[in-house]
């Protein structure tokens, strides 16, 4: 693993793999590069990966006043991907991912996207499901407009998380994540509302490469709406699930998931 940085000195990357073909790893929100090493290690041999630290997260500097954070994550990640690559995104990052792969397909060889969290994208696939996962975020929404991180930042893990209870967080792990909600409440509209476009019509036929949907059994059944959606809607796209894994699957199974991003490989003849 080589540790350096890229984009002006703002933006921390972690490196890892000898593999022949070039990847770009996006992180989810509250995480930071190194969540994907136990990932990474088991396609060493396939990839040649880098993996940034979103703007606020890990080791890269905070955000760039008054941007789109949807709008820097996406130029960081067009940086690394360089001409040619596969993108691995997860929650956040794979809604980044997606992107990338609408608005420069040319660049993109394969895609990988571990449970994207375009909560719009459920409203086409299962309305009441987008409408209970709305309600049940009710209390957590409240605590965003009163801006109370820490509550915010509590209702979050306990949906969201790793399956540790709030409690059981050190005092710097409750101070980083509640210090990372506003970062949460800015990609609302990206997220809830598809600010970004990524929904329009004709914008997820149009995907050309080939796409694997990663999700964990155990996960909210938002989830399982919005790759409904995805699946239907992208020519290529196939739907994966991993039994016993929650929302962070790829950090909690990284040998199912590494397994089935190998067979994509595989099939793309990469």
């Amino acid at each position: 693993m080589v540790e350096d940085a890229l984009v002006d000195d703002r933006v921390f990357t972690r490196r890892f793999g000898t593999g022949p073909d070039r990847a770009v790893l996006l992180h989810c929100a509250l995480a930071h590069s190194k969540v994907w090493t136990r990932l990474a290690e088991a396609l060493s041999d396939r990839l040649c990966m880098v993996a940034p630290d979103m703007p606020g997260h890990g080791r890269s500097a905070a955000p760039e006043p008054g941007g789109d954070m949807h709008d820097q994550v996406a130029a960081i990640a067009l940086e690394c991907l360089g001409d040619e690559g596969h993108l691995i995104g997860h929650s956040f990052g794979a809604t980044v991912a997606l992107r990338i792969a609408i608005q420069a397909p040319e660049r993109v060889k394969t895609v990988t996207l571990i449970e994207p969290v375009l909560f719009a994208a459920a409203g086409q696939s299962a309305p009441q499901v987008l409408r209970d996962y709305v309600e049940a975020s009710e209390e957590f929404g409240a605590a965003m407009d009163r801006e109370d991180w820490v509550a915010a930042a509590r209702d979050f893990i306990g949906m969201w998380g790793d399956g540790r209870p709030w409690d059981t967080l050190s005092e710097r792990e409750q101070t980083m994540f509640a210090s990372l909600m506003p970062f949460i409440k800015e990609t609302e509209p990206a997220l809830l509302q598809d600010a970004k476009g990524l929904l329009r019509e004709g914008s997820l036929e149009a995907i050309s490469s080939p796409v694997l949907l990663v999700r964990g059994r155990d996960s909210e059944p938002v989830i399982a709406a919005i790759h409904d959606t995805l699946e239907r809607r992208i020519p290529a796209a196939r739907a994966v699930v991993v039994d016993g894994a929650g929302h962070m699957v790829p950090i909690t199974h990284p040998g199912p998931v590494a397994h089935h991003i190998r067979a994509l490989l595989d099939a793309a003849g990469h």
